[in-house]
């Protein structure tokens, strides 16, 4: 087993779903795959003294997933009074309506399309429920209406897909562009340095104690990945796939799909920077 102490990010180890910080508790969806880890992690934040929560991405459309969120809100003597979301991925945002429905909640988010009420979330915003202070940070790239949602009470962020809690994610070309997607971790580091920022809260795998470690290697992570995909092109591989096929050697086939999303969107950062 690999100490968690050099794994990037410093992963906590222990039981995914539960407590994760003082004011966010994580339940954990049943939907396990290569692409969502362990699962979708939908995050109750509140206050600890307070009545109210907020829930940050539902989930799937999973009825018992859904009702397992209320239920561990109410047992902790919480009503949730807000759902908002970080993306629009169904994973993570298919189950907001009937949430919705079973909770008498709106809904929030970026793209219009995906709300339930009249306010959505922008740059700037600041979400205040019994007490609470969650700072909306706009984070495109993965897609183009991705969150982060700042805890400045935990001194934590919660990245949804930006940043995973295991390995890296994908830039989900078009939707998802590579330039918008570095400003966007460049923008999560500026909340390590100059606001205190410790803690990733993500939205699949483990909480992670170091979010500058794990900024910093997602920075450099990509770096290298361009550099390879350039010099792939350059040695006369210009499709996609046969970029996937040269570079993406060290992950599993059944993610290439996924993969190719990102070189897509690698491609295009590349061309529009005149180096291909």
């Amino acid at each position: 087993m690999t100490d968690a102490t050099v794994l990037p990010g410093q992963p906590r180890g222990g039981v995914l779903s539960g407590p994760a910080t003082a004011r966010a508790v994580n339940v954990l969806a049943p939907n396990a795959s290569p692409m969502t880890l362990d699962g979708t992690n939908t995050w109750i934040v509140s206050e600890p003294d307070s009545e109210l929560a907020v829930v940050i991405d539902p989930g799937p459309l999973d009825d018992g997933h859904l009702r397992h969120v209320i239920d561990t809100a109410e047992k902790s003597g919480k009503r949730v009074a807000l759902t908002l979301l970080t993306h629009g991925h169904p994973d993570h945002a298919e189950g907001a309506v009937r949430f919705a429905e079973l909770t008498g909640t709106r809904v929030r988010a970026l793209d219009p399309a995906l709300r339930l009420g009249d306010e959505g979330l922008g740059h700037g915003d600041v979400v205040t429920v019994g007490g609470l202070e969650l700072r909306v940070v706009p984070t495109p790239g993965h897609t183009a209406d991705s969150l982060c949602f700042h805890l400045p009470a935990d001194r934590a962020v919660l990245t949804g897909d930006t940043i995973l809690g295991r390995g890296t994610t994908v830039v989900a070309h078009p939707d998802g562009r590579l330039g918008d997607y570095l400003d966007s971790l460049r923008r999560l580091r500026s909340l390590t340095v100059d606001d205190g920022v410790h803690t990733v809260l993500p939205g699949h795998g483990p909480v992670l104690e170091d979010a500058q470690g794990a900024v910093e290697y997602y920075l450099a992570h990509r770096a290298h990945r361009l550099a390879q995909v350039e010099t792939a092109v350059e040695n006369g591989h210009r499709t996609p796939s046969e970029v996937v096929a040269h570079v993406y050697t060290d992950v599993d086939h059944s993610l290439w799909p996924a993969a190719e999303l990102s070189v897509r969107a690698q491609l295009d950062y590349l061309r529009e920077h005149g180096l291909i």
